[in-house]
């Protein structure tokens, strides 16, 4: 009998990398992409793997599986496993008030009351901060907040004050808001292990798993990626600063604050890795968590944490710990199965666990924002359940 089930593995699998393949080769012949690694795990086991396309256009270096790529939102989740793991050692409590580590962060609430934001506001980005880029001329923009893209050379306690300086959108945990709320989160890490946010996350996620190369800062400068960003006839590189129009609405970056020291580290945005790694780190996860986590904790960062409150936003998804968990498929518009977890990075990334079927995809680019929420991302699910 295993010679028959063997042989339909194989056909599977055979299958599905004939369907990403065309996937990514559509994508890069149709110049909205300029290069790509994908991984593709089921149960542990990597069943595709595939770098195609240029890592740096101008300098026809071609992509590698170990090519680095600056990850901007991929660093949430890593971000959130360090900060779990303090959780389970008794060092942070969900409940707790922010300003238990960080006592002059009082944002206050839209009316000028005060407010009491909590370590799961933060987690769940429930907690009434924003994003400069959702409008341009707000209260974000007026006061000079950084996403944790741009602004090298910016500290955090810098950033901190310039956040709570301004209102609040919403009274903590009434709403849901895509927000700087990592970036404070890691302000909390520092502050309770006494060392950078880096040597934090080193220390708690990427030094167990035996990984080398996410980090905030780029240990080899040969294998990073080039920036690009979504343009007619072919993606453009960035320069020094970039502004992208993007549904959100306008994001700055400066491609070069990863190679600045005296930057911050954004919890939200500030790491670079490769797609092993992330693979690595995400596999842990859907893996039930060890060595990093307890199979309970890992439950219960899968489950929708904001009380529903993102799905009044988007239908059929909810939020847990790190990253956005399919609560109903169809309402969603989504091939996956209930339950499963993604979310991505705007210099160009997607990824998603499937606990039902086992897989783990990571897909990282060089193009921004086709790689994050392109024409890219939709095929290449599409692909992979067409061949499942």
């Amino acid at each position: 009998m295993s010679l028959p089930l063997e042989m339909a593995d194989a056909d599977r699998n055979s299958s599905l990398a004939a369907a990403v393949d065309a996937a990514i080769a559509s994508a890069l012949e149709e110049k909205r992409l300029v290069g790509t690694v994908v991984l593709i795990a089921r149960d542990g086991e990597i069943v595709h793997r595939r770098a195609a396309g240029l890592a740096d256009r101008e300098n026809g270096l071609a992509m590698r599986e170990d090519t680095i790529f600056r990850l901007a939102s991929i660093t949430k989740p890593i971000v959130t496993i360090a900060a779990m793991r303090l959780v389970e050692q008794g060092r942070i409590g969900l409940d707790d008030p922010v300003t238990r580590w960080l006592p002059d962060f009082r944002p206050r609430l839209p009316d000028g009351g005060e407010a009491t934001i909590r370590i799961h506001n933060l987690l769940t980005h429930t907690s009434g901060l924003s994003y400069s880029f959702f409008e341009e001329d707000d209260a974000y923009a007026r006061a000079g907040v950084s996403d944790g893209l741009a602004e090298p050379g910016l500290t955090l306690a810098e950033n901190l004050r310039r956040i709570a300086s301004t209102p609040l959108r919403f009274a903590p945990g009434s709403d849901w808001q895509y927000s700087v709320a990592m970036d404070v989160l890691g302000g909390v890490i520092e502050a309770e292990m006494g060392v950078p946010l880096g040597e934090a996350v080193a220390d708690l996620v990427t030094k167990p798993l035996g990984l080398a190369d996410t980090a905030f800062s780029v240990r080899d400068r040969s294998r990073l990626a080039a920036a690009y960003m979504d343009a007619s006839p072919e993606p453009t590189l960035m320069g020094e600063t970039a502004l992208v129009m993007s549904l959100m609405g306008p994001i700055r970056f400066a491609p070069n604050r990863i190679f600045d020291p005296a930057s911050y580290h954004s919890g939200g945005a500030g790491m670079a890795g490769t797609a092993g790694d992330i693979l690595a780190i995400l596999d842990t996860i859907r893996r039930g968590g060890t060595p990093l986590l307890s199979t309970k904790t890992v439950r219960m960062m899968m489950s929708d944490q904001a009380a529903g409150q993102r799905q009044r936003h988007e239908p059929g998804s909810g939020f847990g710990f790190g990253w956005s968990v399919i609560a109903n498929p169809a309402e969603a518009g989504v091939p996956f199965p209930k339950g499963t977890l993604k979310w991505g990075g705007v210099y160009g990334h997607s990824w998603f666990i499937d606990l039902v079927n086992g897989l783990t995809v990571v897909a990282l680019t060089n193009t921004t924002l086709e790689g994050m929420w392109g024409k890219f991302t939709v095929d290449l699910r599409e692909a992979i359940y067409a061949a499942l």
